[in-house]
């Protein structure tokens, strides 16, 4: 029987960092003492059978599989060889060529998780350079299905722009909630109250998206068509530019992972 595969993360006490070690552990995929993370200050109270260190190359070399979970500024700091292993990076603008050039390796995968991976329930688009085997493509989808759902992407643009879309994606229904929450303490609501409901209603729109095989527009349309107190809702939204904003917070996404990638 062969030794059980091996995984590094560099940055491993990182949010993003540490809910794709956890989600690998809780799926089985390998067990703590098959992986090495990484902290700029050395062991952290989290994981206590996984191995800790300071040193990149020292987790470079004892890991069959890198994943790099840094932020893209921090990116020109991490100076490793991996010479024929299989590097997955986690971090927005970094494009394939820059990786395996950097990194030494022709086996490169750049994914773009996010934050919900702490929940399992994260989308991660992922695309691998031509070094990539299909037993390194099946520990990608392994690793990223343990953290929700995660779809092979045909073009790195798709990844570009999937940045703004899926990896800030959290943020988005999170700045809906706060400005739903917040009119909602305006007018008089308990906080409380206002937290749980409003919660409430953004977790039962995502199983009920889940559940429905109905495009979103059709939902919306069916709530116009009652010409209720919702239809009221969406007409005033729309006519305030809702639809045009979240055009344009997409668009500016997009620019800064490209312009994020050049910089670093």
């Amino acid at each position: 029987m062969g030794k059980p595969m091996s995984i590094g993360i560099i940055g491993g006490s990182g949010w993003l960092g540490r809910a794709i070690a956890e989600a690998i552990i809780d799926a089985q995929i390998v067990a703590a003492e098959y992986l090495t993370l990484s902290r700029r200050s050395g062991q952290q109270g989290i994981l206590p059978n996984a191995t800790w260190t300071r040193d990149n190359q020292e987790l470079a070399d004892r890991s069959d599989v890198i994943i790099v979970s840094v932020r893209p500024h921090d990116w020109p700091a991490i100076e490793i060889s991996a010479s024929g292993k299989l590097v997955i990076s986690v971090m927005a603008g970094i494009t394939l060529d820059r990786l395996a050039r950097r990194l030494k390796t022709d086996r490169v995968v750049r994914t773009l998780p996010n934050a919900a991976a702490e929940v399992r329930n994260s989308y991660t688009p992922w695309i691998g350079t031509q070094g990539v085997t299909d037993d390194d493509r099946e520990v990608v989808r392994r690793i990223f299905e343990a953290c929700g759902a995660a779809d092979e992407v045909k073009t790195e643009a798709d990844i570009d722009y999937l940045t703004g879309l899926t990896g800030s994606g959290p943020a988005f229904p999170a700045l809906l909630a706060a400005a739903m929450m917040d009119d909602a303490i305006r007018r008089g609501m308990n906080p409380d109250i206002a937290r749980r409901s409003v919660s409430a209603l953004l977790v039962g729109t995502g199983k009920l998206l889940e559940a429905r095989a109905d495009n979103p527009i059709d939902i919306v349309q069916t709530f116009l068509d009652y010409r209720g107190t919702t239809a009221a809702a969406i007409e005033a939204m729309r006519a305030a530019g809702f639809e045009a904003a979240v055009a344009d917070g997409l668009a500016s996404a997009l620019q800064k992972s490209v312009t994020m990638g050049q910089a670093t």
